[in-house]
């Protein structure tokens, strides 16, 4: 039963098919639950980011569990995609699975190296999977190590260090496009994590008028007031705040458009209006909308259609033109890269020892429960030919009895769990061979723990 990585990122995909794959919060648990149904898949948590969009699975199969969870990505929710969506996928199986979530949690595959979101993102999936009781013993365990290697890294290294993210480079992007942010005006679209952190930057870098919108008014109100600063206004509003902005920073959950040609149009004529008045008639040309609006869509799906961009004086950048504004930033980060390598490498090998060493669990329970049916039934039958017995007497030899059968197995249990760690292959002969001793009906154990034909003679990529 391998564990797999099927997904697809910002290194295989660019944003308009990202977005076509990304899973919302709200509908995650109905998610798994049908992926679940999926007759190889034994356990699912899927990671869905502005980024990437993963699924981890422990399947029976390896074949046949990734056919059916390309056809799961395929079919659920999107449809026909008009495009190769497996040009963009890639497969992790094994070892290459889990290192690639620890690389993962602790940054280093992220858009922006270190970026802070990416650890919350990693327990947001853990949650939702385990409250969709999606998680087994396995991915439980993969899964809160993947968390405690990433607290380990921004504990031990400076990765996380100049706090970049990609609410953070999305404020860089409009210094770098408008010199500064000191007197502009900026429009913030959705109240959420992302706003939040988008909006505290901006107090910082002297943004003068803040407007923030959200689906509900009372959450943006929310973040206006622990700010202290700015505005709340309903999303019927927008056009007329987007008119007197200078910059546009959206970051909705929205599964359409909530900038379009038409109101951001429609807004660059009001602003044209605007300046017209400000102008004497004689000196009126019919092109006065020339300030500049700067709009950064940094959600996944989008919220501005890309054909904003087409509009005279409005320039548009997505999330995938942010990173050309954070490589100056990350030299501490990148400094940080060998020593984060290393402790990935340190949880690689703690959960593939674990992982390794599950082989050794039936046996041993199902050795040890024998060996305790046995001593009881033979002490019962002992202490009912000998009544004579005191209580004492009998604890007694109750205790010496449970030290013998404890001596006597401990050297079978400390090898077939060294061999459990040190050579599957090897532990699974000394497992069949003790189920054949002692008649501990262990078949269908060992047999899940065989690895698949694909992964035999390649133990150290499949654990």
């Amino acid at each position: 039963m391998p564990i797999v990585c099927l997904g697809l990122s910002h290194h295989t995909a660019p944003v308009d098919v990202r977005e076509r794959h990304a899973f919302p919060a709200s509908r995650m648990a109905e998610t798994l639950i049908a992926l679940r149904d999926y007759p190889t898949v034994r356990e699912a948590a899927m990671l869905s980011t502005c980024g990437r969009l993963e699924i981890y699975a422990e399947i029976d199969d390896y074949e046949a569990g990734v056919t059916q969870l390309k056809a799961f990505l395929m079919n659920f929710r999107h449809g026909a995609t008009g495009y190769d969506l497996e040009s963009y996928l890639y497969t992790l199986l094994g070892r290459e699975a889990i290192e690639h979530l620890f690389r993962v949690s602790t940054g280093l595959d992220s858009m922006l190296i270190g970026e802070a979101e990416i650890l919350g993102q990693v327990k947001d999936a853990y949650i939702q999977a385990h409250h969709a009781k999606a998680l087994g013993t396995n991915l439980h365990r993969l899964f809160r190590e993947a968390l405690n290697a990433g607290k380990a890294a921004r504990s031990q290294t400076r990765i996380g260090d100049e706090s970049t993210s990609i609410a953070t480079a999305a404020v860089e992007m409009a210094k770098l496009r408008l010199g500064t942010l000191d007197g502009k005006s900026v429009v913030v679209i959705g109240a959420g994590t992302m706003g939040r952190t988008v909006v505290k930057r901006l107090r910082s870098e002297g943004a003068h008028d803040l407007i923030v919108t959200n689906r509900t008014k009372a959450r943006a109100q929310e973040l206006i007031d622990e700010v202290g600063f700015g505005e709340a206004i309903e999303l019927p509003g927008l056009t007329d705040a987007i008119a007197n902005a200078d910059i546009v920073i959206t970051s909705t959950g929205a599964s359409h458009f909530i900038l379009t040609p038409e109101n951001v149009a429609e807004a660059m004529k009001v602003r044209s209006r605007h300046a017209a008045r400000q102008i004497p008639p004689d000196q009126i040309t019919g092109t006065e909308n020339f300030r500049p609006l700067f709009i950064i869509d940094i959600a996944v799906p989008r919220d501005a259609d890309p054909q904003i961009a087409e509009i005279p004086y409005v320039m548009l950048v997505d999330i995938d033109g942010l990173r050309i504004v954070v490589d100056e930033k990350l030299e501490l980060r990148r400094e940080a890269i060998p020593h984060v390598e290393e402790i990935v490498a340190e949880f690689v090998e703690r959960f593939g020892h674990w992982y390794r060493s599950r082989l050794a669990i039936p046996v041993i329970s199902s050795l040890t429960k024998k060996a305790e049916a046995l001593r009881t039934e033979e002490i019962a039958h002992l202490f009912a030919r000998c009544p004579e017995l005191s209580d004492r007497e009998k604890m007694l030899i109750a205790g010496t009895s449970m030290k013998i059968v404890s001596k006597l197995l401990h050297s079978v249990i400390t090898k077939i769990r060294e061999k459990a760690i040190a050579n599957h292959a090897e532990a699974i002969s000394y497992a069949r061979i003790l189920d054949e001793l002692f008649e501990l009906q262990l078949a269908d154990a060992i047999a899940e723990l065989v690895p698949h034909p694909l992964s035999q003679g390649t133990s150290e990529k499949a654990f």
